[in-house]
């Protein structure tokens, strides 16, 4: 496999990426941090594509100076890791690197490969992806080299790779861009693959009536080749809230799946057709309020049908969702959650302004059967329940019993499909879960509302939906609010929101400083323990006098219009930091972005968070969200 490697020049090939992929392999979940400020504990390996990351995922940038070197720290390298480097197999001269995981090649030339080696008990010992002793000691091609080489971005301390991209054709009267993206290792071979969406430039809100074109799903390797093409059909309507898709392995196999509702018509990477492929249930104003619904799971290798299902929570009568003409009754979530604590289950949600129901799935020996479901219409949990949800979930474990909950909005549904907690407010379009709040145990919350006479924003314990601080009611829709820790001159995590003034304090509401320039999404991008600012196609710091710009896309373009956000943000490169990917501007490509800010934390990979891991896998559900790790800072 030979990625594409932007330059300011020209387009290169780096021809030794074979291996190198190999450090991109998934990264295991970790079970949540207790304390405040503890570091969150490595995970008891849970399948063996999310057992750990693998390798090293070593990148490499040319500077003026030298080869910036950048490599994934593991939770069990313990606190005293020590590494070696090795450029083009030889042992880079000097004492062993120590502390966080970089280092500055003075003098080397621009294409040296670089391997690291982990330094225990004195012997330089390899963390080989899908070894059967991942401590071998001198495996092949372990110090041989088998770094990616990322291309400086000018004006910026950061780097970028581009990955390829295969343009579906035009349909009659449209085009398709690149949209919504996600990572998985496919083939079990410890490396990550990318699914991405393709959205037809006659997507329409659910709001919205019209015909619109097929939505198409591809796999790709880094280098740009598309493994396959999953069509979905003329009955899966395209807009952001119709087709939510889960990239993991499910099974246990080593190997991630692709899970996501289908329709007659649609038709598998391997070309198989589900159902009728000549059926048409599209209405007269574009709408599909007919026929048969499916869950279907596909391998990821090829993009065969390895299973379909009737999909749940079914649609039933479509009035029953709050209106008669189909905007209610297709707004879909999807999410991924570990909830008997050991293995992943599919999560499916429907509805979310009336009715909201959700239904866990297990994929397990190449069949789907469904878990549980819940159901606000059910006697078992009533009115009460009913118009709590949001553009989108969290998934994490919010009591604390090693298995996650469904976070819905102003309510969650505990490991077994049974109500956990509701409180009372309404709808909103941003969510964030992870741990804000310092002095108060476990994770929390944080919401705008849509409603005008809700709080404007509030941030509730996770675990019960007490509210611990709020904003007086806006009285209209507050439609943006961020919760992280973007400054360290305020304990714990800070918050913001469209409709309320300044920067505030998720411990008590108080305002703490200035609002921040955007309220969109959030990324570890320099070399502290705050997070950044991302915004559309930009990365900025806040400071209290002013944001201070870090990165700007040249070419790219952000997505799902207003929202302005990125094809996805996860850490898949290097050290702990976050990548972020865009689209080119004419969807040829998708461009990684990473940073080469120097740092001197030292952390292991945020996909070692399951929190994280699964936060990164529903990030392109609906009205995308940043993943959130279980904690806030990064120490």
């Amino acid at each position: 496999m030979l990625p594409t490697l932007r330059t300011t020049a020209a387009t290169t090939t780096l021809a030794t990426a074979v291996g190198a992929l190999c450090a991109l392999a998934l990264a295991s979940p970790a079970v949540a941090a207790g304390a405040a400020g503890d570091p969150p504990a490595p995970a008891v390996p849970t399948s063996a594509a999310d057992a750990s990351p693998g390798g090293r995922a070593v990148i490499s940038t040319p500077t003026a100076d030298g080869n910036r070197v950048s490599w994934r720290l593991l939770a069990s390298d313990g606190g005293d890791a020590a590494f070696h480097v090795y450029r083009d197999g030889v042992r880079v001269p000097g004492p062993a690197v120590t502390g966080a995981t970089s280092f500055l090649d003075r003098g080397a030339p621009a294409d040296a490969r670089y391997a690291v080696l982990a330094v225990r008990d004195g012997a330089a010992r390899a963390a080989a992806a899908r070894s059967d002793d991942p401590s071998a000691e001198g495996a092949a091609g372990q110090v041989a080299g088998e770094s990616l080489t990322l291309a400086p971005v000018a004006g910026a301390e950061a780097s970028s790779l581009d990955v390829p991209l295969d343009v579906p054709p035009a349909g009659s009267g449209y085009t398709y861009s690149a949209n919504d993206a996600s990572v998985g290792d496919l083939d079990g071979d410890g490396e990550y693959e990318i699914v991405l969406k393709w959205d037809p430039s006659n997507a329409k809100d659910n709001s919205q009536s019209g015909v619109t074109g097929n939505v198409y799903l591809d796999a790709y390797e880094l280098d740009g080749e598309r493994l396959w093409r999953v069509d979905l059909g003329r009955n899966i309507r395209a807009g952001a809230h119709y087709t939510q898709f889960q990239v993991y392995d499910y099974d246990g196999d080593g190997a991630a799946e692709v899970a996501v509702k289908t329709g007659d018509g649609t038709v598998s990477g391997t070309g198989r057709v589900i159902g009728d492929g000549d059926a048409d249930h599209r209405n007269s104003s574009g709408y599909v309020l007919s026929g048969p619904e499916f869950l279907s799971v596909f391998r990821g290798t090829d993009g065969a049908e390895l299973d379909t299902v009737d999909f749940r929570p079914a649609r039933g009568n479509v009035g029953d969702w709050g209106d008669t003409y189909g905007n209610r009754v297709d707004r879909f979530l999807a999410g991924t959650a570990y909830l008997d604590g050991s293995r992943p289950s599919i999560v499916m949600g429907r509805g979310y302004y009336a009715r909201t129901a959700v239904s866990a799935w297990d994929f397990r020996d190449g069949a789907l059967t469904r878990r549980w479901t819940f159901d606000s219409s059910s006697s078992t949990n009533g009115p009460d329940w009913t118009g709590r949800g949001n553009h989108q979930l969290s998934i994490a474990d919010v009591d604390d019993d090693g298995r996650d909950e469904i976070l819905y909005g102003s309510m969650a549904i505990d490991d077994n499909g049974n109500g956990l907690w509701q409180n009372g407010t309404h709808h909103g379009d941003a969510y964030h879960v992870s741990d804000l709040v310092p002095s108060n145990p476990g994770l929390e919350v944080f919401k705008p509302s849509e409603s005008g006479t809700d709080p404007a924003h509030w941030v509730a314990d996770a675990a019960t939906g007490r509210i611990l601080s709020s904003a007086p009611a806006a009285g209209s829709d507050n439609g943006r609010g961020v919760a992280a820790d973007i400054t360290a001159d305020n304990p714990g995590a800070e918050v913001w929101s469209s409709k309320v003034s300044g920067l505030r304090s998720a411990t008590d509401g108080s305002e703490v400083g200035r609002k921040p320039g955007s309220t969109n999404f959030v990324i570890w991008w320099d070399g502290d323990g705050q997070r950044e600012l991302l915004d559309d196609t930009h990365i900025d710091k806040y400071g209290a006098s002013g944001d201070t710009r870090l990165l700007t896309g040249e070419g790219v373009a952000s997505n799902n219009g207003t929202k302005a956000t990125p094809a996805l943000q996860a850490d898949i490169l290097g050290d702990w930091r976050e990548e972020v990917v865009f689209r080119t501007t004419d969807s040829s490509a998708l461009r990684i972005y990473s940073t080469d800010i120097p740092t001197a934390i030292a952390h292991p990979s945020l996909m070692e968070d399951r929190q994280y891991r699964l936060a990164v896998a529903w990030q392109n559900t609906a009205y995308n969200q940043p993943p959130h790790p279980s904690f806030a800072t990064v120490d």
